[in-house]
């Protein structure tokens, strides 16, 4: 039972307070024997646990998305494969959703209303992967979320054309591969924080995304913070916390 809810049926009297008591003392995780599941973390952080699934047994990766659809009814997963989506969608609800380019998946069956605005900017359409794990997971969080896509440094105007809309949002990130120097220029243009995520795109000199990265943590852009190469997730979450405190929630 959620906290709230055991907090409000004390309040109503439909829980007693030796109920209510007996909730609270129960470990702030689920223990599975191979997973520890943090129940708790809604509590302390407002979001739910997100599976990571790659490199997951199929077994763990059921009874861990079961686990935590029941306790929450919505459920994310990210770095999911598509045999893994196959295994899921056996044991799961036939609502469950997959998405091939980002690697998300998912059950939502109480979507959270979107609110307040992140803009997600790729340099190139080869980003869009990348991007899509961050703008998917934002909006699972209840981000209003613009995509502005293929508007890399080579091409200055594409940018530009977009960047009323750009200046507009909360946050912004910026997912650029190969120098990855669309995080500083964006970050040279608005006044709200920018997010630069680092792909791994690019030709041997890239490094898998390095070249991306050193770029991004060197930006000489005020205002630009860097997640690591390829993380789409960290920046949709971080980005989520900023709308919220531009919202005042």
């Amino acid at each position: 039972m959620e906290l709230k809810k055991v907090l409000e049926g004390v309040k109503d009297g439909s829980v007693s307070l030796e109920e209510a008591q007996a909730q609270l003392q129960r470990a702030p995780f689920e223990e599975m024997g191979f997973a520890k599941l943090d129940s708790h973390r809604p509590i302390r952080s407002g979001f739910a646990e997100v599976v990571f699934c790659q490199s997951k047994a199929q077994d763990h990766l059921n009874a861990i998305f079961k686990k935590l659809y029941e306790k929450e009814g919505r459920v994310l997963g990210t770095r999911c494969t598509q045999d893994q989506y196959e295994g899921l969608k056996a044991v799961m609800p036939a609502h469950l959703t997959y998405d091939p380019i980002s690697c998300v998946v998912k059950i939502d069956d109480a979507p959270l209303e979107l609110k307040g605005l992140v803009a997600v900017c790729t340099a190139g359409t080869a980003d869009i992967k990348v991007a899509e794990e961050c703008a998917q997971c934002a909006e699972f969080f209840g981000t209003r979320v613009e995509r502005h896509y293929d508007v890399g440094v080579s091409g200055l105007h594409r940018l530009l054309a977009k960047i009323e809309a750009i200046q507009k949002a909360n946050c912004v990130v910026a997912i650029a591969g190969m120098e990855g120097a669309l995080a500083s220029v964006i970050g040279g243009l608005v006044q709200n924080p920018v997010i630069a995520v680092p792909t791994s795109v690019g030709y041997g000199a890239n490094f898998h995304g390095l070249s991306a990265l050193l770029t991004m943590v060197n930006s000489c852009s005020n205002g630009v913070c860097t997640v690591n190469i390829d993380n789409g997730f960290g920046a949709a979450y971080l980005a989520t916390q900023m709308n919220r405190l531009a919202l005042h929630e």
